[in-house]
Protein backbone atom coordinates (compact mmCIF):
# COMPACT_ATOMS: atom_id res chain seq x y z
CA UNK A 1 0.00 0.00 0.00
CA UNK A 2 1.72 3.94 -0.74
CA UNK A 3 2.30 5.83 1.61
CA UNK A 4 -0.33 8.12 2.73
CA UNK A 5 0.67 11.83 2.37
CA UNK A 6 0.06 14.99 5.03
CA UNK A 7 -1.04 18.01 4.12
CA UNK A 8 -0.70 20.39 6.66
CA UNK A 9 -3.08 23.19 6.66
CA UNK A 10 -1.85 26.11 8.22
CA UNK A 11 -4.69 29.08 8.49
CA UNK A 12 -5.24 29.58 11.90
CA UNK A 13 -1.70 30.81 12.74
CA UNK A 14 -2.88 33.28 10.81
CA UNK A 15 -6.14 33.55 12.29
CA UNK A 16 -4.02 33.69 15.55
CA UNK A 17 -1.63 36.69 13.83
CA UNK A 18 -4.83 38.94 12.79
CA UNK A 19 -6.35 38.76 16.63
CA UNK A 20 -3.55 41.24 17.33
CA UNK A 21 -3.43 42.89 13.75
CA UNK A 22 0.39 42.34 14.25
CA UNK A 23 3.26 40.39 11.65
CA UNK A 24 3.22 37.23 14.06
CA UNK A 25 2.93 34.71 14.36
CA UNK A 26 3.92 33.96 10.27
CA UNK A 27 2.40 31.10 8.58
CA UNK A 28 4.97 30.96 6.17
CA UNK A 29 7.62 30.02 9.55
CA UNK A 30 4.80 27.55 10.42
CA UNK A 31 4.71 26.00 6.82
CA UNK A 32 8.61 25.11 6.94
CA UNK A 33 8.17 23.77 10.58
CA UNK A 34 5.86 21.87 8.96
CA UNK A 35 7.92 20.83 5.91
CA UNK A 36 10.61 19.62 8.68
CA UNK A 37 7.90 18.18 10.70
CA UNK A 38 7.06 15.38 7.65
CA UNK A 39 4.43 17.30 6.07
CA UNK A 40 4.28 16.16 2.46
CA UNK A 41 2.56 19.79 1.40
CA UNK A 42 1.08 23.02 2.75
CA UNK A 43 -2.67 24.21 2.07
CA UNK A 44 -4.06 27.56 2.58
CA UNK A 45 -7.29 28.83 2.06
CA UNK A 46 -7.71 32.30 0.54
CA UNK A 47 -11.02 33.58 1.91
CA UNK A 48 -13.22 36.26 0.35
CA UNK A 49 -13.26 38.37 3.37
CA UNK A 50 -9.26 37.35 4.27
CA UNK A 51 -10.57 36.56 7.44
CA UNK A 52 -7.02 34.54 7.89
CA UNK A 53 -4.61 34.02 4.79
CA UNK A 54 -3.80 37.14 3.27
CA UNK A 55 -2.76 37.97 -0.68
CA UNK A 56 0.70 38.31 1.04
CA UNK A 57 0.71 35.17 2.32
CA UNK A 58 0.52 33.42 -0.47
CA UNK A 59 3.08 34.98 -1.88
CA UNK A 60 5.37 34.46 0.64
CA UNK A 61 4.45 30.73 0.69
CA UNK A 62 5.05 30.38 -3.17
CA UNK A 63 8.25 32.17 -2.57
CA UNK A 64 9.65 30.21 0.44
CA UNK A 65 7.82 26.63 -0.09
CA UNK A 66 9.85 23.22 -1.17
CA UNK A 67 6.95 21.26 -0.52
CA UNK A 68 3.53 21.42 -3.21
CA UNK A 69 0.99 24.12 -1.90
CA UNK A 70 -2.37 23.43 -2.07
CA UNK A 71 -4.42 26.69 -2.57
CA UNK A 72 -8.20 26.63 -1.02
CA UNK A 73 -10.40 28.52 -2.28
CA UNK A 74 -14.17 29.44 -3.59
CA UNK A 75 -14.98 29.30 -7.22
CA UNK A 76 -15.13 32.71 -7.97
CA UNK A 77 -13.46 34.54 -10.61
CA UNK A 78 -11.30 36.82 -8.33
CA UNK A 79 -9.86 33.47 -6.94
CA UNK A 80 -9.50 31.92 -10.32
CA UNK A 81 -7.24 34.93 -11.42
CA UNK A 82 -5.08 35.02 -8.37
CA UNK A 83 -4.48 31.14 -8.86
CA UNK A 84 -4.02 31.68 -12.58
CA UNK A 85 -1.57 33.99 -11.19
CA UNK A 86 0.37 31.81 -9.10
CA UNK A 87 0.06 28.52 -10.61
CA UNK A 88 0.24 26.72 -7.28
CA UNK A 89 0.75 22.90 -7.77
CA UNK A 90 -3.05 22.08 -6.62
CA UNK A 91 -6.08 23.92 -6.34
CA UNK A 92 -9.28 22.66 -4.25
CA UNK A 93 -12.41 24.52 -4.33
CA UNK A 94 -14.62 24.45 -1.73
CA UNK A 95 -17.89 26.27 -0.57
CA UNK A 96 -17.67 29.10 0.96
CA UNK A 97 -20.20 31.42 2.92
CA UNK A 98 -18.83 34.89 4.45
CA UNK A 99 -20.78 34.18 7.94
CA UNK A 100 -19.56 30.45 8.38
CA UNK A 101 -16.92 29.94 10.98
CA UNK A 102 -15.26 27.20 8.73
CA UNK A 103 -16.47 25.03 5.87
CA UNK A 104 -19.57 23.42 6.34
CA UNK A 105 -20.28 21.07 3.90
CA UNK A 106 -18.88 19.85 0.44
CA UNK A 107 -19.54 21.36 -3.26
CA UNK A 108 -23.14 20.51 -5.02
CA UNK A 109 -21.00 19.46 -8.49
CA UNK A 110 -24.05 18.11 -9.53
CA UNK A 111 -26.22 20.99 -9.79
CA UNK A 112 -23.09 23.08 -10.57
CA UNK A 113 -21.69 20.76 -13.42
CA UNK A 114 -21.50 23.16 -15.82
CA UNK A 115 -20.16 26.19 -14.24
CA UNK A 116 -17.75 24.19 -12.69
CA UNK A 117 -16.45 22.52 -15.72
CA UNK A 118 -15.68 25.78 -16.91
CA UNK A 119 -14.34 27.06 -14.48
CA UNK A 120 -11.82 24.08 -14.17
CA UNK A 121 -10.40 24.08 -17.11
CA UNK A 122 -8.11 27.25 -17.31
CA UNK A 123 -6.81 26.07 -14.18
CA UNK A 124 -6.42 22.44 -15.07
CA UNK A 125 -4.57 24.14 -18.80
CA UNK A 126 -2.40 26.20 -16.55
CA UNK A 127 -0.77 22.44 -14.81
CA UNK A 128 -2.62 22.84 -11.20
CA UNK A 129 -4.09 19.87 -9.97
CA UNK A 130 -7.71 20.57 -9.19
CA UNK A 131 -9.31 19.26 -6.24
CA UNK A 132 -13.29 19.46 -5.74
CA UNK A 133 -14.26 19.48 -1.80
CA UNK A 134 -17.44 17.23 -1.55
CA UNK A 135 -19.23 15.17 0.88
CA UNK A 136 -19.83 11.38 0.90
CA UNK A 137 -22.49 11.37 -1.56
CA UNK A 138 -22.15 8.93 -5.09
CA UNK A 139 -23.69 12.05 -7.09
CA UNK A 140 -21.34 14.70 -6.58
CA UNK A 141 -18.41 12.13 -7.19
CA UNK A 142 -19.88 10.91 -10.76
CA UNK A 143 -20.35 15.07 -11.56
CA UNK A 144 -16.61 15.45 -10.37
CA UNK A 145 -15.14 12.72 -12.74
CA UNK A 146 -17.10 14.13 -15.31
CA UNK A 147 -16.20 18.11 -15.60
CA UNK A 148 -12.62 16.46 -15.31
CA UNK A 149 -11.44 17.08 -11.57
CA UNK A 150 -8.60 15.34 -10.95
CA UNK A 151 -9.36 14.72 -7.26
CA UNK A 152 -11.89 14.54 -4.68
CA UNK A 153 -11.59 15.66 -1.67
CA UNK A 154 -14.18 13.92 0.95
CA UNK A 155 -15.52 15.82 3.85
CA UNK A 156 -14.72 14.04 6.97
CA UNK A 157 -16.78 16.59 9.15
CA UNK A 158 -19.47 14.76 9.71
CA UNK A 159 -17.99 11.38 11.04
CA UNK A 160 -16.00 13.73 13.33
CA UNK A 161 -18.67 15.48 14.82
CA UNK A 162 -20.69 11.97 15.66
CA UNK A 163 -17.85 10.47 17.03
CA UNK A 164 -17.34 13.17 18.74
CA UNK A 165 -20.89 13.43 20.16
CA UNK A 166 -20.92 9.89 21.19
CA UNK A 167 -23.40 9.30 18.16
CA UNK A 168 -21.44 5.84 17.40
CA UNK A 169 -23.58 3.95 15.27
CA UNK A 170 -24.24 6.82 13.21
CA UNK A 171 -20.39 7.60 12.98
CA UNK A 172 -19.78 4.21 11.36
CA UNK A 173 -22.53 4.49 8.72
CA UNK A 174 -20.90 7.68 8.10
CA UNK A 175 -17.28 6.19 7.77
CA UNK A 176 -19.08 3.12 5.91
CA UNK A 177 -20.17 5.91 3.33
CA UNK A 178 -16.56 7.50 3.24
CA UNK A 179 -15.05 4.08 2.05
CA UNK A 180 -17.78 3.65 -0.39
CA UNK A 181 -17.35 6.89 -2.15
CA UNK A 182 -13.41 6.38 -1.84
CA UNK A 183 -13.63 3.04 -3.79
CA UNK A 184 -16.40 4.87 -6.47
CA UNK A 185 -13.87 7.60 -7.05
CA UNK A 186 -10.62 5.76 -7.43
CA UNK A 187 -12.66 3.17 -9.80
CA UNK A 188 -13.99 6.70 -12.04
CA UNK A 189 -9.67 7.39 -12.17
CA UNK A 190 -10.03 10.32 -9.39
CA UNK A 191 -7.19 10.75 -7.11
CA UNK A 192 -9.04 10.48 -3.88
CA UNK A 193 -8.02 12.99 -0.61
CA UNK A 194 -9.85 13.35 2.71
CA UNK A 195 -9.98 16.40 5.78
CA UNK A 196 -11.95 18.61 8.16
CA UNK A 197 -12.05 17.85 11.82
CA UNK A 198 -9.51 15.24 11.79
CA UNK A 199 -7.83 14.61 15.20
CA UNK A 200 -5.63 11.92 16.56
CA UNK A 201 -9.25 10.14 18.01
CA UNK A 202 -10.53 10.02 14.62
CA UNK A 203 -7.64 9.65 12.15
CA UNK A 204 -7.06 6.12 11.87
CA UNK A 205 -10.09 4.28 10.22
CA UNK A 206 -10.01 7.41 7.38
CA UNK A 207 -5.93 6.53 6.87
CA UNK A 208 -6.54 2.76 6.70
CA UNK A 209 -8.78 3.87 3.72
CA UNK A 210 -6.68 2.18 1.29
CA UNK A 211 -7.97 4.55 -1.73
CA UNK A 212 -6.98 7.43 -0.04
CA UNK A 213 -4.03 9.07 -1.40
CA UNK A 214 -3.76 12.00 1.26
CA UNK A 215 -5.00 13.83 4.45
CA UNK A 216 -5.56 17.47 4.88
CA UNK A 217 -5.80 18.24 8.61
CA UNK A 218 -5.07 21.91 9.87
CA UNK A 219 -7.42 22.75 13.15
CA UNK A 220 -6.26 20.28 15.39
CA UNK A 221 -2.65 20.53 14.68
CA UNK A 222 -2.47 24.36 15.26
CA UNK A 223 -4.63 23.58 18.66
CA UNK A 224 -2.58 20.96 19.74
CA UNK A 225 0.95 22.93 19.12
CA UNK A 226 -0.30 25.26 21.96
CA UNK A 227 0.89 22.33 23.96
CA UNK A 228 3.47 19.89 22.41
CA UNK A 229 4.73 22.63 19.69
CA UNK A 230 4.08 22.43 15.80
CA UNK A 231 6.67 19.50 14.95
CA UNK A 232 5.76 17.39 17.46
CA UNK A 233 2.38 17.28 17.13
CA UNK A 234 2.40 16.98 13.14
CA UNK A 235 5.19 13.96 14.15
CA UNK A 236 2.48 12.28 15.88
CA UNK A 237 -0.38 12.67 13.45
CA UNK A 238 2.02 11.22 10.92
CA UNK A 239 2.63 8.50 13.14
CA UNK A 240 -0.99 7.80 13.54
CA UNK A 241 -1.33 7.90 9.69
CA UNK A 242 1.53 5.29 9.22
CA UNK A 243 0.58 2.91 11.88
CA UNK A 244 -3.45 2.64 10.31
CA UNK A 245 -1.66 2.64 7.02
CA UNK A 246 0.32 -0.28 7.77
Amino acid sequence: MTKLRLGVNIDHVATVRNARGSAYPDPVRAAKLAEEAGADGITAHLREDRRHISDADIDALMEALTAPLNLEMAATQEMQAIALRHRPHAVCLVPEKREERTTEGGLDVAREENRLAHFIAPLADAGARVSLFIGADARQVEAAARIGAAVVELHTGAYCDLHHEGRLAERDDELARLREMAALAESLDLEVHAGHGLTYETVAPVAAIPEVAELNIGHFLIGEALFRGLGPAIEEMRRLMDEARA
